[in-house]
């Protein structure tokens, strides 16, 4: 008996865990300072010459109050500036351009800073056209250690081949061009032409937050985020304007945008948020107006038509003007999701004056809200949906479109640089997302739209899947490279649209009509 005790009692400890008693550490957070009472010695860091980052979508998440005291060191000249745009008026980036400070821009949209394209077209400043996906990739990249990368966004075009001026002389486009773009090395992967793109490194970050605790840790708000945290992990030193500064450990660690490692400096937030476009809902007597006239707008009428293409539960990518009027015209059982490459999944219409906030935009810089079920995130994760082909359909505009698919619709060169954008990412997987067009079916000289071949810069090349105008629908075989007409509007001919197309097309028997 006492033998089978001792044995039970020894198989029970061989049983359990072993405990281990390890001499006690104090653990504790380090006491470096990063909150800084004083903007203007925050930004005694940036020196002439230097790359500077700038957060911010439009006016959304723009870090104001540090562009606005790096504007008042009128010693600091030279400036590499590297943004999505370069804001609007005095506001962003825009307050340095107005002062002189910045030589040369990096960014992937001009829009309508008229201040900014002018200053490109005079030869008063270089630009570096990039595409958004790829901007925003050269800087994660180079956060992550990555030298260079290639992808599928902007090969065929003017992107690969250099072709977008990086400055013209001091006369303007008259003079030529001073210093040429930068043809790029491709390659065959996968059976995708691609372009080698390499990273870009920062000197210094300027970033706008909603909150921040004292050792760095950042959380963005709604749309805000957008550039803010991939630039935050670029720079050599990354400096956060804050609306909030709060203790640490008042930020749960599952609320964390971006960790404290990346933040150097911190201030308080002064600057008061901006909107660039505020567009509020219709009231139910602006709605009723609208109707009237909706019927006889073309636009609305290629919206109409486009919007028949959209399945339930389709996750769609809308381009600015136009296609931001297709989802007024879905049918009442579609339901589709909207992804705004801003950085939103789950986009909502316009919003009430209740509703309005500034951290809540679409691509097109307009007020808008979000939908139940919705999600908020960076740009880089943004575009990684876009290039990866998870967006079902994409729909843009466009200057040019040709038998073929090629899209043109971010330049006219010497006269008109609108930027590229995000069109080209989100033309670059066809295969996976659908590309369809609405367009007038000619220019405002009454020469066609739809060609053989472009005659403008390339957005991609074999792109496109459907045109929609106001005189019709064309289906396109971007293997074959040809047209077929689908649908004809209501009161048009074919030998109308065949008149006033510029390439050949076959028609469908049993045509349809919108």
């Amino acid at each position: 008996m006492l033998f089978r005790t001792w044995l039970l009692r020894r198989n029970l400890r061989a049983s359990l865990p072993a405990v281990h008693f390890a001499r006690v550490r104090a653990y504790s957070i380090a006491k470096r300072k990063k909150v800084w009472e004083s903007v203007d010695e925050a930004v005694n860091v940036v020196n002439s010459g230097d790359v500077l980052l700038s957060g911010g979508f439009g006016l959304c998440g723009t870090p104001d109050t540090l562009i606005g005291a790096l504007a008042a060191r009128a010693d600091v000249r030279d400036l590499t500036a590297v943004s999505n745009n370069a804001g609007s008026g005095q506001f962003g980036l825009g307050k340095l351009l107005h002062a002189g400070q910045i030589n040369k821009m990096i960014s992937s949209y001009i829009g309508g800073n008229k201040q900014f394209e002018q200053l490109y077209l005079q030869g008063k400043i270089s630009l570096e056209l990039v595409p958004q996906g790829t901007l925003v990739e050269r800087l994660r990249a180079h956060a992550a250690g990555i030298p260079a990368f290639f992808t599928p966004t902007g090969a065929s075009t003017a992107v690969e081949e250099g072709a977008i001026p990086i400055r013209y002389h001091e006369n303007g486009v008259s003079g030529g061009v001073k210093i040429p773009g930068t043809k790029k090395e491709s390659r065959e992967l996968n059976g995708l032409r691609c372009v080698l793109e390499r990273a870009i490194a920062g000197d210094v970050a300027f970033v706008r937050a909603w909150k921040v605790d004292e050792v760095g840790n950042t959380v963005f708000r709604y749309a805000a985020n957008n550039f803010n945290t991939v630039m935050a992990k670029n720079a050599k030193l990354t400096i956060v304007e804050a609306e909030n500064i709060v203790p640490v450990g008042s930020i749960s660690p599952n609320a964390i945008h971006l960790p404290g490692i990346y933040v150097d400096r911190i201030v308080k937030a002064t600057a008061k948020k901006q909107i660039d476009i505020l567009t509020l809902a219709q009231t139910e007597s602006d709605s009723r107006e609208g109707d009237k006239h909706a019927d006889l707008d073309i636009r609305h009428r290629i919206a109409r038509r486009a919007a028949k293409e959209l399945k339930d539960g389709f996750h769609v990518n809308l381009g600015i003007g136009m296609p931001t009027l297709v989802p007024e015209h879905l049918q009442s059982d579609v339901k589709v999701w909207l992804q705004s490459e801003n950085g939103i999944l789950g986009m909502g219409p316009y919003p009430t004056k209740e509703q309005l906030d500034a951290d809540i935009i679409n691509a097109g810089k307009e007020t808008v809200t979000l939908l139940p079920g919705a999600s908020v995130f960076d740009t880089s994760e943004s575009f990684a949906m876009i290039r990866g082909g998870h967006i079902d359909v994409a729909i843009l505009g466009a200057m040019q479109v040709s038998q073929a698919g090629d899209i043109a619709n971010f330049m006219i060169p010497g006269k008109l640089v609108k930027g590229i954008g995000g069109a080209m990412d989100l033309v670059s997987n066809p295969d996976n997302t659908k590309v369809i067009v609405v367009m007038e079916h000619c220019a405002k000289d009454g020469s066609p739209k739809i060609l053989r071949k472009c005659t403008l810069p390339l957005t991609g090349a074999r792109a496109v899947s459907q045109i929609i105008t106001e005189l019709g629908a064309f289906d396109v075989n971007r293997q074959k490279g040809e047209l077929t007409l689908i649908d004809l509007a209501d009161g048009v001919t074919v030998d109308e649209v065949r008149a006033k197309t510029g390439c050949e097309f076959y028609v469908r028997n049993q045509l349809g009509r919108f």
